[in-house]
Protein backbone atom coordinates (compact mmCIF):
# COMPACT_ATOMS: atom_id res chain seq x y z
CA UNK A 1 0.00 0.00 0.00
CA UNK A 2 1.22 3.40 -1.15
CA UNK A 3 2.28 5.90 1.91
CA UNK A 4 3.76 9.53 1.60
CA UNK A 5 6.93 10.37 3.27
CA UNK A 6 8.11 13.61 4.22
CA UNK A 7 10.25 15.54 1.52
CA UNK A 8 12.56 18.26 1.75
CA UNK A 9 11.49 21.36 -0.60
CA UNK A 10 13.69 22.98 -2.87
CA UNK A 11 12.18 27.01 -3.28
CA UNK A 12 13.30 27.01 -7.34
CA UNK A 13 10.46 24.06 -8.07
CA UNK A 14 6.79 23.22 -7.24
CA UNK A 15 6.06 21.61 -3.83
CA UNK A 16 6.34 18.11 -4.12
CA UNK A 17 4.67 14.93 -2.83
CA UNK A 18 5.94 11.46 -2.45
CA UNK A 19 4.05 8.17 -2.23
CA UNK A 20 5.83 4.94 -1.91
CA UNK A 21 5.50 1.19 -1.62
CA UNK A 22 7.75 -1.84 -2.39
CA UNK A 23 5.91 -1.60 -6.03
CA UNK A 24 5.73 1.96 -6.66
CA UNK A 25 7.16 5.35 -5.92
CA UNK A 26 4.71 8.48 -7.22
CA UNK A 27 6.06 12.08 -6.83
CA UNK A 28 3.76 14.64 -7.52
CA UNK A 29 4.39 18.36 -8.02
CA UNK A 30 2.10 21.02 -7.51
CA UNK A 31 1.34 24.86 -7.67
CA UNK A 32 0.95 26.96 -5.05
CA UNK A 33 -2.93 27.07 -5.56
CA UNK A 34 -2.67 23.23 -4.73
CA UNK A 35 -2.96 22.15 -8.79
CA UNK A 36 -1.31 19.13 -9.68
CA UNK A 37 1.29 20.34 -12.11
CA UNK A 38 3.23 17.16 -12.89
CA UNK A 39 3.61 13.93 -11.67
CA UNK A 40 5.90 10.92 -12.27
CA UNK A 41 5.26 7.30 -11.67
CA UNK A 42 7.70 4.71 -10.99
CA UNK A 43 6.65 1.23 -11.07
CA UNK A 44 7.52 -2.62 -10.73
CA UNK A 45 10.56 -1.86 -8.92
CA UNK A 46 11.59 -4.96 -7.67
CA UNK A 47 12.22 -6.39 -11.15
CA UNK A 48 12.39 -4.02 -14.26
CA UNK A 49 11.39 -0.06 -12.81
CA UNK A 50 9.76 1.80 -15.13
CA UNK A 51 8.92 5.46 -15.01
CA UNK A 52 5.97 7.00 -16.54
CA UNK A 53 6.09 11.16 -16.46
CA UNK A 54 3.29 13.66 -17.03
CA UNK A 55 3.58 17.48 -16.83
CA UNK A 56 1.36 20.23 -18.04
CA UNK A 57 3.92 21.46 -20.02
CA UNK A 58 5.58 18.78 -21.36
CA UNK A 59 3.11 16.26 -21.82
CA UNK A 60 3.58 12.13 -21.80
CA UNK A 61 6.88 10.34 -21.11
CA UNK A 62 7.44 6.55 -20.63
CA UNK A 63 11.02 5.31 -19.66
CA UNK A 64 13.12 2.57 -18.35
CA UNK A 65 15.33 3.39 -14.81
CA UNK A 66 18.49 2.55 -15.71
CA UNK A 67 20.31 1.94 -12.39
CA UNK A 68 23.70 2.57 -13.42
CA UNK A 69 25.19 -0.09 -11.08
CA UNK A 70 27.45 -2.07 -12.97
CA UNK A 71 29.46 -3.46 -10.65
CA UNK A 72 29.00 -3.32 -7.08
CA UNK A 73 32.31 -1.08 -6.12
CA UNK A 74 30.68 1.77 -8.45
CA UNK A 75 27.76 3.07 -7.74
CA UNK A 76 26.48 5.67 -10.45
CA UNK A 77 22.99 7.95 -10.96
CA UNK A 78 20.48 6.67 -12.23
CA UNK A 79 19.02 7.88 -14.94
CA UNK A 80 15.62 7.49 -17.77
CA UNK A 81 16.09 6.08 -20.93
CA UNK A 82 13.38 5.30 -23.72
CA UNK A 83 11.48 2.52 -23.29
CA UNK A 84 8.47 0.80 -25.24
CA UNK A 85 4.76 0.14 -24.48
CA UNK A 86 3.34 1.47 -21.42
CA UNK A 87 1.18 -1.89 -19.96
CA UNK A 88 -1.64 0.83 -18.98
CA UNK A 89 -3.90 -1.63 -17.90
CA UNK A 90 -2.07 -3.78 -15.43
CA UNK A 91 -0.07 -0.78 -13.96
CA UNK A 92 -3.88 1.31 -13.85
CA UNK A 93 -4.95 -1.81 -11.78
CA UNK A 94 -2.21 -2.24 -9.31
CA UNK A 95 -2.40 1.35 -9.22
CA UNK A 96 -6.12 1.36 -7.73
CA UNK A 97 -5.39 -1.20 -5.22
CA UNK A 98 -1.97 0.29 -3.69
CA UNK A 99 -3.82 3.67 -3.45
CA UNK A 100 -6.74 3.19 -1.68
CA UNK A 101 -5.07 4.93 1.71
CA UNK A 102 -3.83 7.79 0.03
CA UNK A 103 -4.95 11.31 -0.19
CA UNK A 104 -8.02 10.90 -2.43
CA UNK A 105 -7.29 13.68 -4.59
CA UNK A 106 -4.27 12.85 -5.83
CA UNK A 107 -5.37 9.19 -6.39
CA UNK A 108 -8.21 10.51 -8.22
CA UNK A 109 -6.26 12.67 -10.37
CA UNK A 110 -3.37 10.23 -11.48
CA UNK A 111 -5.60 7.64 -11.77
CA UNK A 112 -7.76 9.69 -14.48
CA UNK A 113 -4.77 10.86 -16.28
CA UNK A 114 -3.88 7.65 -16.56
CA UNK A 115 -6.81 6.39 -18.19
CA UNK A 116 -6.27 9.31 -20.74
CA UNK A 117 -2.44 8.50 -21.20
CA UNK A 118 -1.16 8.42 -24.46
CA UNK A 119 2.72 7.58 -23.76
Amino acid sequence: MLQEFPVTHRTTEPLRRWFADEYFDLVVWTSETGAIVAFELCYDKPRFERALTWSQERGWGHFRVDSGEDTPIKNHTPILVSDGLFPKSQVIAHLSEASTCIDPTVRAFVLTKLEESQP
